[in-house]
């Protein structure tokens, strides 16, 4: 589920040719989209605040509070509820992990804050020092948290980091632009925080900026390169298998993506007059794809509340939190996206720059390098990532690694049984082998 979010934030824009070169005719009905949705929020909050109220009230119905009736109504109170998005990050919510047969707690802290996103650390309560590893997350319409599981995994064996990348609704318009090669900057900028010896571990949409990061750094010699690049399900070269969502990136010309889906933050919000691509429609984007699974799945949610079912409706409410919480991408990043990655495969093809210079990938040869991919993934086929070897001739056959997981798909490479008992243990060998 993540990944089809991805793909609608993946989509680029030519930067040599500037976002504002042509301001689009309906740039007008474009702005409006958000002022709308604004105002449709703000309007229907005394709604949902009301039946907050009502469903608080159900300690006072004392028994009849398990009448039919009562608890249809609960329900559809709680529905009522539910019927918004939001645009602030869910808690991580790892308070404690099993580090060699102990539990140790855990402790969630900023280790760098920079005006687009944060670098987080899971700090542990323990002795011996573990390998660290900034875990980089997609800026693809959702928050880092989606990654839970891959950081709670990592959490056994490693010192974890991650990207924490902000809301560009949040963003003033005062601390300028963000796109793909201010993207690329923060991960050095983090890289050089951690210090020499970190290693980097990417997951869907960023595995390009991460492999353009460590071959310009190799190219600069730059102490703090990391010592192991992991690429998990990336669009490496999108030439390979290409996949419906590949297609949909070149359905239509990079104006067409400008013009309809880019909007103007309104007033009064922080980032009011910043060019984005909004969260709110990339999630309708991203539900138009598939409207009767989430419809259903929403159904068996009131079923679940009326028939109180806690625990069943727990998990389906834990996902949606997660699902409906949205951030906006800047114009820059979301638009550069897809024409250097999906529509001009600039990184595969050697024409890529990072700040007028070329991006060598052949200069990467102390790094090991990991792919990792999917066998039923749809939306970055067999192929895409373990791409990112041809691009590195020069590093040694003992520095590389792949790693085809039979039976999964998009999500199921960094998240649930398979990634911690088949693919985890070889992310952990290569960090180890390399650290």
């Amino acid at each position: 589920m993540v990944c089809r979010s991805v793909v609608c934030a993946e989509l680029g824009f030519d930067k040599e040719a500037g976002p504002n070169t042509q301001l689009p005719k309906n740039r007008a009905r474009q702005d409006m989209w958000y002022h709308i949705y604004e105002a449709q929020m703000q309007a229907s909050a005394p709604f949902r605040a009301a039946a907050l109220a009502a469903l608080q009230m159900r300690s006072s119905l004392n028994g009849s509070a398990n009448s039919p009736y009562v608890r249809q109504l609960m329900a559809a109170l709680e529905m009522a509820t539910r019927a918004k998005l939001t645009h602030v990050s869910q808690p991580f919510g790892i308070t404690s992990v099993m580090v060699e047969n102990r539990e140790a707690s855990v402790v969630e802290e900023v280790a760098l804050d920079l005006p687009f996103g944060r670098m987080l650390h899971f700090r542990k309560d323990i002795d011996a020092p573990q390998p660290k590893v900034l875990i980089v997350a997609p800026l693809s319409g959702h928050f880092a948290t989606l990654l839970r599981n891959t950081v709670k995994t990592m959490l056994q064996d490693h010192d974890v980091y991650i990207t924490d990348w902000k809301n560009a609704r949040d963003v003033p318009l005062v601390q300028g632009r963000f796109g793909f090669e201010e993207y690329v900057d923060y991960l050095i900028r983090m890289l050089e925080h951690l210090g020499p010896g970190a290693h980097l571990v990417a997951v869907c949409q960023p595995c390009v900026q991460a492999m353009v990061a460590t071959a310009v750094m190799a190219a600069q010699k730059h102490p703090c390169e990391p010592r192991s690049l992991t690429l998990m399900a990336g669009p490496i070269d999108c030439r390979i298998n290409p996949t419906a969502v590949n297609k949909l990136a070149t359905d239509h010309p990079i104006e067409w993506f400008r013009n309809n889906l880019i909007s103007t933050v309104p007033f009064p919000l922080p980032a009011w007059g910043r060019r984005v691509y909004p969260g709110f429609m990339q999630l309708t984007a991203f539900m138009a794809m598939n409207p009767e699974r989430h419809m259903d799945a929403h159904k068996t949610l009131y079923k679940h509340l009326v028939e109180g079912e806690a625990d069943e409706a727990e998990k389906i409410k834990t996902f949606y939190d997660e699902y409906f919480a949205v951030l906006d991408l800047t114009e820059e990043f979301y638009l550069e996206t897809v024409a250097w990655v999906f529509q001009e495969m600039r990184l595969p093809l050697g024409r890529l720059k990072h700040h007028g210079e070329p991006v060598d990938c052949s200069k990467i040869t102390r790094t090991a390098l990991l792919t990792v991919e999917g066998e039923r993934d749809d939306i970055c086929a067999v192929g895409q990532t373990a791409a990112a070897h041809e691009l590195t001739p020069k590093l040694r056959p003992h520095l590389r690694s792949h790693h085809l997981q039979p039976g999964v798909g998009h999500y199921g490479v960094f998240s649930g049984r398979k990634w911690d008992n088949q693919i985890y243990p070889t992310v952990r060998s290569v960090i180890l082998a390399a650290d």
